[in-house]
């Protein structure tokens, strides 16, 4: 197992930043990498909430399903994702800060098969990857008017 952290100050209310972070139908929209992502259960997003989603990397499609297992506005969102190579469960955290919102990140990733002896390699790529994920939501999210949905 392998733990990946980090945080960004993203310039806006935690409240905006918490929605369109909950909602991952959202990602597309700043992770390249996301193909698609879709919700498969019924009603409003929130705790117990799963998404369908597809990443391309390394020219592979990797499919994943992620559940919302914790879900307090808009200071704590907890997930569990699963994947062929691995599982992971972690959170976002939201508080004030100046300039906006201060968004943490906390994942414990479980490589599974032969992807275990990989865990330093992920860790390292996970790190970069996850840093990438959320300075560009932070762009997209700044690059709107305040104010508006940017869903």
């Amino acid at each position: 197992m392998t733990r990946i952290k980090g945080e960004i100050i993203i310039g806006r209310p935690p409240q905006a930043v918490f929605d369109f972070a909950a909602d991952q139908r959202n990602e597309p929209r700043y992770n390249r990498r996301m193909v698609r992502a879709n919700k498969i259960t019924d009603g409003p997003v929130g705790q117990g909430t799963v998404f369908r989603s597809a990443v391309r990397a390394m020219g592979r499609l990797t499919e994943m399903r992620c559940e919302l297992t914790g879900y307090h506005r808009p200071a704590r969102l907890a997930s569990r994702t699963t994947m062929g190579q691995a599982d992971i469960d972690g959170a976002l955290t939201f508080e004030p800060a100046p300039g906006g919102t201060r968004m943490r990140w906390s994942w414990h990733v479980r490589p599974k098969g032969v992807t275990r002896m990989l865990t330093p390699v992920i860790s390292r790529i996970g790190r970069c990857q996850e840093r990438k994920n959320w300075t560009a939501m932070k762009r997209y999210l700044e690059a709107q008017p305040l104010g508006s949905d940017a869903r």
